[in-house]
Order: C-alpha cells, then structure tokens, then sequence
C-alpha cells in the first residue's frame, strides 16, 4: 500500500476500524488489495463535484461501513463501484471475488449513477433500485448511502442543479431510508434538502435552535441528573443520550399544528439505553418506565409501546412523553443496545440479529415490495402512487379471528386488511366484522380491532375500491383486476366501433382514432373504445365529430385553441428568464404557490396551460421534479424590479387585542402594496387574519411581514399557499 496516497490511507484505517465486526485476515487482506485496485483503475479522474474519483468511492465506502452498518464485501463493492465491465479492472475484480462482487456493482450500475446525470426517468431509476431487492440488498443500501454523500456535497453541484437533486432525494430516497429503519438518515437527507427547497424556514428554525441551546442544555442535565440517581439503584449498565428534533421534523410539526416555533412542546428527547441479556430485555426496559413515570407525570396520550409489537421495519423502543416541575415537556425513548443499534443501523442490524423477535415485518414488506414491483404498472406517476405511501407511514395492529396480529399502515381499512390476507379475499370482499360489529368495507381500522372478513363468490373489484384502501398491495391488486376486465370490455366496444363505421362507410385508421382521442380528451385508444361499450360516448355523437372534422379540420384541434388563450409571454417576460424556451408554449405564474419577484423559482412545462412557474417551496416542488424531471425548466427574476405586482397571502395569529386591525392596517398602508383581500375573526380571546395583497418584491413582502409581527399581540405572521 506504499503507493496510496496518505489521506486515503487513513480514510481506509478508518473504514476497517468501522466494521460491524472482527475483520478476518482474509476479508482484510480483500479490502486491502480492492482499495489498489481502485486507486489504479480510478488513477486520477476528478468528477464534476471537483473531487477524485479514488476519494468519492473511499468516502463512499466509508460511508457504507461507518454509517450504513455494513460488513466487509458491501465496503469491497462501495469501493469498487465506479469500475465498468469490459476493462482490464474489471477482469481483476472479477479473479479476486468473483460473482459475490460484481453482480453488486452491476447492479449499482442498472441505477443510474452519481456523475454525468441528467435528471430525466428518475422515477424509473427508483424503480430499478427497488428491484435489486430481489437479487442483492447491498445494492439498495450502497445506493441510499452514495445518496447521503450527495446530500452532503449538494454545494460542489452547479447551483441550477441543485433543486432538482435535493427535491429528488427528499421524495424518493428519504422515505426509503424511513421504511428501511435508517431514522438518522433519513432525518438528515431531510434537513438538507430542506436547506436547499426551504431556505428562509431553515434558517428561522437553526437560529431559533442556537438561540435556545443554552436554556435547552440545562433542562437536559437536570433531568437526566434525577434519573440517574433512580436508574443506579437497578444497577443496570445504562446510557442517557439527548437528541434534538431534526429541523425538517420541527417544521412539519409547526406547519401541521398551525404554531410557532415556541409552542413546539418536544423539541428533544431524551434517549435511555441499556445493556441487558435478550431474555430481560422488555421487563428491563419496564422498570426503566417505571422510574421514570415515578418520577415524572406522563401524557397517556403519547404513550408507544414498539417493544411488545415492533414497527414493521424492525424498530423497537418505548416511547413516553413527560412534564417537567417546570411544565417543560420531555420525550422519553427507552431501549437496550440491540434495539438501539437497529434502530441506528436500519436493515443491515435488521440482518444481523435474524431469528430476534422483530424481524418479520420489514421481512414482509421486502416480500410485499417484490410482489407489487412485479405486478406495477410502468408509469413513473401512477407506480409512484402505489409505492411512496408505504414508505412513511405510521402503523395500525389488528387481529384476524384465530387472534394473530397483523401490522398495516395508519388508515387502513377492513378492504386493506382483506387484501393483506389474501388477493382472492379482497377480491370477493363484501364487508365485514370488527369487534363483532358488521362493518362497511371501507371502516377505517383502530389499534386492537378484531376483525374479520365477509366474502361473495359473486363479488368482483370496482373502481370505487381504489378510494377506499392506502395500501400499496390492495392498490395495485385492484387496478389489476380492472385492468383485466377493462380490456375486455374494451375489446367488445371496439368490434361495436369498427362495424359502425363501415355502416357510415368511413374508413377506419390511426387519423380517425387520433381525431376522436384530441376531440374527448383520452390518451389511448382502449380508453376511447371502453368508453364507447359502456356507453359514456354515444356512437351517434362519434359520427357527427367525425363527419365534422372532415369538413373543417382545424376545428378538431382543441389542444391549439387552449394555447392561443394562455396569457403571452410578454405578460412575465419582462421579470423572467426561462433558460429553455420552448416553441408555441405560453408562460405564466402558478396560483399554487404564487411566485414573487425574488422568490427561488422554476418552470413547469404543462400539458394544456404552457409553462407555469413555481416557487422552489411550493408543495407541489418535489412531486412535480422528481416524476417529470424533463419538464422541468431553469428560471430565474431579471434584475429589474420596477415594475409589475404578485399576488401573495399572509397569515396574521394573535391575542385579541384592542385596535389590532386597525394597526395592521397602518403598517401595510405605509409599504408598496395593493391590499385585494383583508379577512380576519376573533374567537376565545385569539385572533387570525387572512391578508390577499399585490406586492412588487419579495424583500417588500418579508419586510412588511417583519413590521407587522412587531405588532403588539401578534405572534406569528407566516406566508400561506392558496
């Protein structure tokens, strides 16, 4: 290794040091002779991030073991990863591990890649990454941690880059870190891509954080110092941990409960482990919560017990949230050290303690997850639907009547536990029984429900079913069926459709099938010719748009009728820069969000309104980004702002106070803006207004809203979408 540059070297003795357990000389020796063959096959190519490629794929590396939890052949094939078939590395690699190594990095290399991306067909990506969890889940793991590393160097990408990637990551590949137990990084791809898609909330919430740590400090040594002194007389070995809310989850939790910064009651934690032998640990870990509730009035409300019955991705810990003498709320997590660690290291801790109690449900959901991905239809958006909700979400235990215990996603309904049993039994659902209760199928299930299913013969899906159910596997077992009969159907409307036509003595063809798809708005010919069998196109009301189109073609166009009502370009263009201007189509501001002069925006290309522009933080950004990537365009505010007015909403909450309106009023009537809208009420002593205005910049717009939470009685004054 004397040809290794020192700081790889030393990043190496970190990766061996990291390792999850005792390195044999054998797997050290194979990490030793993978980290030559990647500095002489990456030799000294720099990325476009400007670092070298031997120093991505060791921090890459580094970043598997330390971070991921993973042994010793997932760090050979993090370090190996950028190396392609067909070269005389390859060969190597292949005579040193054979298939155990490069069936991994031909898997990473299905996914695409770090470097040279053009952020079109992610949402397909994804869908390959899912699919290695079939063949190999190092694959899986390796990608989410290439992903972190990403997140960390989002500042070394060009800055139009930016939002795309971190939208991209905080849809896609922070929920997977979610549902596979990795809670750290998950919480951290969140913070960063929130940085980036929400910068001013960001930095409100990091400086109110900072400005709190001192006060923040104290309560946790406080608390902990009376809980220590409890804890010592069980004599367990016990660690206490604090952890502070990731800042993303303390803006959820604002934006959820409509608060402030303030009135977000449990902004840290209090971590309790211990280190007990497997058979004590859930009557050690309530002991634990019993000191700690001797000590500390609880919230039952907040009560969780993922000891008894774990989440679904293996997760165990006791969970109580406490009030302090200081009327200062607590969360406390309890746990042992093998708890802590899955908790730490998600799937690969997962693994490692199989035959554990807990490993069946992420067990399950991988077995769900090859089922769905198998039957999934291929359309990045609609299979999206299917898979994005079953990777965050909270959970709902019920009981089949032989009393065993299923785990289903919070909202689930006795349709989504049907389906869960059996595909046939949700097919033949009819209804059912809960707590000996008969029941619609469409109940929404309750933590302890016993429940059981009433099936027909004669039953078969309907397309009303896809609202009545969340989960991933009723989901596309229902469109499946309907699929199915849909092309039946279909096949009979257009036997009914083609006879027709000859009796019109028309002659049947693509120019016909494209004329009737633009006229009622379908994008496939089996969507015209069910419509056509059961009846929602009348055959007669075919016959005269066709013999219409026959005689003045430009009037079955109506795609260009919508274009030429857009609002003209010239309208925007005078603040607008779109990088890629694209012919024939119209620009205009989104009402969704409504972009002010100096906001971070983009544009959407649309299918029937033009280009619309979006805030970078509008709710829509990430959805809209990483599904149709290759429609979305870079734009940017000239740097003339004298003219022209944006319609924006703020919120105003307070306490009722005497003269408040009128004093609001004041202030905005000293600023460059044009009130359209001022609606407030006053109910039990509080106050909230709604303010509709015309503003010319964004700098106006934060300094008003500064003016106004100087108001006596106002406490928060939040910009709102419509």
């Amino acid at each position: 290794m004397s040809e290794i540059p020192v700081q790889i070297r030393n990043k190496f003795r970190l990766i061996i040091k990291s390792l999850p357990e005792p390195l044999s000389r054998e797997e050290r020796d194979g990490l030793e002779k993978a980290l030559e063959i990647a500095v002489s096959a990456y030799g000294d190519v720099v990325l476009q991030t400007g670092s070298s490629s031997v120093m991505h794929y060791t921090e890459l590396a580094r970043t598997t073991a330390c971070e991921m939890g993973l042994g010793a052949s997932a760090v050979a094939c993090a370090l190996l990863s950028g190396i392609k078939p067909d070269t005389e590395w390859w060969a190597e690699v292949d005579a040193v591990y054979g298939k155990t190594v490069t069936s991994a990095i031909t898997g990473l290399g299905r996914v695409s890649s770090l470097h040279g991306r053009d952020f079109t067909g992610q949402t397909e990506n994804f869908r390959k990454l899912l699919l290695t969890l079939a063949d190999d889940g190092r694959v899986i793991l390796i990608s989410l941690a290439e992903r972190l590393k990403m997140m960390r160097e989002l500042n070394l990408f060009p800055e139009s880059d930016r939002l795309a990637l971190a939208s991209e990551n905080y849809f896609l590949y922070a929920p997977l870190a979610h549902r596979l137990g990795y809670y750290n990084i998950k919480s951290e791809m969140e913070d960063l891509a929130m940085k980036v898609m929400e910068p001013e909330e960001y930095s409100s919430i990091e400086a109110s954080l900072k400005q709190t740590t001192t006060s923040r400090n104290k309560l946790i040594r406080e608390f902990s110092d009376s809980l220590r002194e409890r804890l010592d007389r069980l004599h367990f070995s016990y660690e206490i941990k604090s952890r502070t809310k990731s800042i993303h989850s303390i803006w959820q939790k604002m934006r959820k409960q409509g608060v402030g910064f303030d009135e977000v009651f449990d902004i840290f934690a209090i971590r309790i482990i211990i280190d007990v032998p497997t058979e004590l640990e859930k009557s050690s870990c309530w002991q634990v919560y019993s000191v700690v509730t001797d000590l500390y009035q609880p919230n039952p409300s907040r009560m969780r017990d993922w000891i008894s019955v774990p989440k679904s991705n293996g997760y165990e810990s006791l969970h109580t949230t406490v009030v302090t003498p200081a009327g200062k709320w607590v969360e406390v997590q309890i746990r042992t050290l093998r708890m802590d660690e899955i908790a730490e290291k998600g799937l690969a801790a997962h693994f490692r303690y199989k035959g554990i109690k807990g490993e069946g449900g992420l067990d399950a959901w991988l077995s769900q997850m090859r089922e769905v991905l198998g039957s999934a239809e291929k359309e990045s958006t609609d299979f999206m639907q299917q898979i994005r909700p079953g990777l965050y979400s909270d959970e709902v235990f019920v009981f089949t009547p032989k009393g065993d215990l299923r785990q289903l996603p919070a909202g689930s309904t006795l349709l989504d536990f049907a389906f869960d049993i059996h595909t046939e039994v949700g097919a033949k659902c009819i209804g059912g029984k809960v707590n000996g209760r008969n029941v619609q199928m469409k109940y929404v299930l309750q933590n302890g429900d016993h429940v059981s299913v009433i099936t027909s013969k004669n039953q078969t899906p309907k397309r009303d079913w896809l609202s009545y159910v969340i989960t991933t596997k009723a989901r596309s077992k229902i469109k499946l069926a309907l699929n199915e009969e849909k092309v039946k159907i279909a096949a009979e409307g257009k036997e009914t459709f083609i006879r027709r036509l000859k009796n019109w003595k028309i002659q049947y063809g693509d120019i016909v099938i494209k004329k009737l798809l633009d006229e009622y708005g379908m994008k496939t010919a089996q969507d015209l010719y069910f419509a056509i069998a059961i009846g929602d196109i009348d055959l007669l009301q075919i016959k005269k748009v066709l013999l219409r189109a026959e005689e003045n073609e430009e009037k079955s166009l109506p795609a260009e009728e919508v274009q030429k009502t857009g609002i003209s370009y010239s309208e925007t263009g005078d603040y607008l820069v779109i990088e890629e201007k694209v012919e024939g189509l119209d620009y205009r501001l989104s009402k969704c969000c409504n972009p002010v002069f100096g906001d971070k925006i983009f544009g959407f290309v649309t299918i029937l309104e033009g280009i619309k522009i979006h805030r970078a933080s509008c709710p829509n950004a990430s959805y809209m980004i990483s599904n149709f990537p290759y429609r979305v365009l870079r734009a940017s505010w000239t740097r003339r702002e004298e003219s022209g007015s944006f319609l924006t909403s703020v919120k105003v909450v307070g306490v009722e106070n005497l003269g408040i309106v009128s004093r609001i009023t004041d202030i905005i009537s000293g600023f460059k803006v044009t009130v359209r809208n001022f609606s407030y009420r006053m109910d039990n002593g509080l106050f909230e207004g709604k303010i509709e205005m015309l503003v010319p910049n964004i700098n106006i717009l934060f300094a008003l809203m500064k003016r106004i939470q100087s108001v006596k009685g106002i406490t928060r004054v939040i910009r709102v979408d419509n």
